[in-house]
């Protein structure tokens, strides 16, 4: 087994840290806020996550994994370093490789002789190089190995992957990367830092591109009278298209849909070919927000201004407490503007947080959001509204309109209980 460190404490090193501990290595991982680490060190995490902090408690106990202050103690031991920063936008879309360099700048003086430097974050293309020059040691190689971590499944996604993608222009290097997953039963794919660096982009471009396609179908389904539901049956069928991410919804969103897009957008100009195919898929995304708000404003009555809006979920997908970029926010935020009244339930939000706008009144209840409302709209997909009662919402409202823009709801329920029930592409 192998001593790792892990730089940066967030959504993907902590992921990362945990369930490498839970593999069998020795894992330190740091941070700066010295509170955040305490609070590690109890076990006590900052995040939901289903099942990470079974890993961690799981790791504190057996003593696999430590977390300490500072990215010098965490790497002065070790034979493998994580870097999990944050790599925020640019101003022109790119990834902001600060945090990055920051991070190497600090650990180079104190990496052991021959340790191997991994960038984990997402970085744009050419960031190992990069790394390598700003550590200022011959003697350390720089790994990509790029993480394919959904929200709300991070655990199962890394000890059970679809594959694991080593880059690295040093074969002792990618295999000492390579090892620390022999645990895993996965195709490991070598290949050099830049294909390894493209791949995520490239997949994460994908993955959105097929999410405004289906949104994009389903409003084709409106026009015609097709079920979209029925229509994704059909195609996700082919194995060639598969069904997954043709689930239609509000638009897409998250802390790596949006930055990727833009990020590929911009690592494509600077290479001399104008990626408009992603261009599109990223405006029609933004179609789709206006679509459902569309939708919403029109249910709400003949003039929505001062309507109350009763919202079901804000984070940008369910099993997480994540409100980066969410299609939620994003609809909410076009009430607002058009002079709407909302008031919103999420099971992982009780109250005001970063990127919650001050108007939300937030409800700590599903059925007291609908308190005088005069539609209702579900804009995340937890599951627990599935089961929520129609005649028990509708009996609460000014008005029985409902707009699903997650297709929850068992629509002939609300149908029946007397609500003008709209979904999407349906």
């Amino acid at each position: 087994m192998s001593r790792v460190a892990v730089v940066g404490t967030g959504y993907v090193g902590l992921t990362t840290g945990a369930c490498l501990a839970h593999l069998g290595h020795d894992v330190v991982c740091a941070d700066v806020d010295a509170d955040k680490v305490e609070r590690l060190s109890r076990g006590e995490i900052p995040i939901v996550e289903p099942g990470l902090d079974r890993v961690v408690e799981e790791g504190i106990r057996t003593g696999r994994l430590r977390f300490v202050v500072g990215a010098a103690n965490a790497v002065k031991d070790c034979e493998i370093a994580f870097l999990c920063v944050p790599t925020p936008q640019g101003e022109d879309g790119s990834a902001d490789l600060g945090y990055v360099e920051a991070a190497a700048r600090e650990i180079g003086p104190h990496l052991p002789y021959e340790a191997v430097v991994v960038n984990k974050s997402t970085v744009p293309v050419g960031s190992a190089k990069v790394v390598k020059r700003v550590l200022a040691r011959q003697d350390v190689q720089v790994v990509s190995n790029p993480e394919f971590l959904r929200e709300g499944s991070a655990v199962q996604d890394f000890l059970k992957p679809d594959r694991v993608v080593v880059g690295s222009e040093d074969q002792a290097a990618a295999f000492k990367v390579s090892s620390l997953y022999l645990g895993v039963a996965a195709p490991v794919i070598v290949t050099d830092t830049a294909s390894a660096e493209t791949i995520k982009y490239a997949a994460n471009a994908f993955l959105a591109t097929k999410l405004s396609y289906i949104n994009a179908i389903a409003s084709i389904c409106e026009g015609v009278g097709a079920d979209i539901n029925h229509v994704v049956a059909g195609i996700g069928s082919d194995k060639r298209i598969g069904s997954d991410f043709l689930r239609p919804g509000p638009g897409w969103g998250g802390s790596c849909f949006p930055k990727d897009t833009k990020a590929l957008l911009a690592i494509a100009h600077d290479a001399g070919y104008s990626f408009d195919l992603l261009a599109g898929v990223i405006a029609v995304n933004q179609e789709q927000f206006a679509r459902v708000t569309a939708k919403i404003l029109g249910a709400a009555g003949p003039d929505p201004q001062g309507a109350t809006v009763a919202v079901w979920g804000l984070t940008f997908k369910a099993l997480t407490d994540d409100l980066r970029d969410s299609p939620s926010i994003g609809i909410i935020e076009r009430l607002l503007a058009a002079g709407c009244r909302v008031r919103a339930y999420d099971p992982t939000v009780s109250g005001p947080k970063p990127g919650l706008p001050p108007q939300i009144e937030v409800c700590t209840d599903p059925y007291a959001a609908c308190e005088g409302a005069d539609v209702l709209t579900v804009l995340t997909e937890w599951d627990e509204f599935r089961w929520l009662e129609a005649e028990r919402a509708g009996a609460l409202m000014v008005r029985r309109q409902v707009v699903d823009a997650r297709n929850l709801l068992d629509r002939r329920q609300w149908i029946q209980a007397g609500f003008t029930h709209q979904g999407i592409g349906r």
